[in-house]
């Protein structure tokens, strides 16, 4: 380990189900880890509860296997964290690879409404109705050294034990995406989220969901692949959650909306530019084949009982 504060921390690691021979090859070279089997694939919210079920201190901290920790940060957010009476959960700054700055912290729309946004030709509509209205934006790129936001990016997330007592784990209803913003929605009830841009790590961002999905899209603008699939399925969970049928079924709208107008304005587009009119007919077959999808999940959406949507 490059920096002595490890010794101070307990190492626990869920393991989600790997082919290889990690656990042996770690838990030999660092046999102070605590090692938690799920034996399935159970993706973030449940491998992490059993992380925070199986650890014993009073400050938990989600920490994702693709980042690099540098200038002994879990240990200085810990101090400033220990020392921040207002906050309940924090994060740092969260930066790429050539130390540009990634959206660590971010704000709720109502409604859900900015999870429209990577729509192909209704999400332009919408963000031109935002500029317009002079919305606020919903995520900070660079944090300021104590940055107020509602909800972190869980690569990074440490919160105290005192408060998950009050608004209880991660909601396992979800496999991936959306699941640390519902989280922070309900830890937010008892105090206050904060980044603290002047810590930082290293976060390579999505390369094994990334493989697994067989996309590159290392953001959230992918909607036509099963990782497309798993990300609009999660938000619209979390938007029923949330903020109720209502608002649920405006976004599902949008969504059947998006397909003829998705068809109709790429015919047009690709007409005016002299490309073949069906040349991105695929795209449009898979985000029909996942809007589908979406429909077909309603009714289980509706009930709001205990179901695990995993789709990929």
């Amino acid at each position: 380990m490059q920096f002595s504060s490890y010794k101070t921390f307990e190492w626990i690691i869920v393991d989600n189900n790997s082919i290889d021979n990690s656990k042996e090859l770690l838990t030999h070279k660092f046999p102070f880890i605590k090692w938690v089997d799920m034996n399935y694939n159970a993706g973030f919210a449940r491998a992490n509860n059993a992380g925070i079920q199986a650890a014993e201190g009073d400050v938990f901290l989600l920490l994702n296997p693709d980042t690099i920790i540098i200038n002994d940060c879990i240990k200085n957010c810990v101090d400033v964290f220990g020392n921040d009476d207002k906050a309940i959960g924090c994060s740092v700054q969260l930066m790429n690879v050539d130390s540009a700055p990634q959206i660590t912290g971010n704000y709720f729309m109502k409604g859900g409404l900015n999870q429209l946004l990577p729509l192909p030709y209704l999400g332009k509509f919408f963000r031109n109705i935002a500029f317009v209205f002079n919305s606020k934006k919903t995520n900070v790129l660079s944090a300021s050294a104590r940055q107020m936001v509602d909800w972190i990016n869980g690569a990074f997330l440490m919160v105290k034990r005192s408060v998950i007592e009050k608004a209880g784990l991660l909601d396992e209803d979800f496999f991936l995406y959306a699941e640390e913003a519902e989280w922070c929605w309900r830890l937010g009830k008892f105090g206050e989220l904060v980044v603290y841009g002047d810590l930082n790590i290293i976060h390579l961002q999505g390369e094994v969901i990334n493989a697994e999905a067989k996309t590159s899209d290392k953001g959230y603008f992918d909607l036509y692949s099963k990782k497309g699939l798993q990300l609009m399925v999660s938000n619209l969970l979390r938007i029923r959650k949330q903020y109720g049928i209502g608002w649920y079924l405006f976004n599902l709208i949008i969504y059947i909306a998006e397909i003829p107008v998705f068809f109709v304005f790429n015919f047009l587009d690709n007409i005016l530019h002299l490309k073949n009119p069906f040349e991105n007919w695929q795209l449009i077959k898979n985000f029909s084949k996942n809007v589908f999808t979406l429909i077909t999940l309603t009714p289980l959406m509706f009930k709001n009982k205990n179901f695990f949507f995993k789709m990929m």
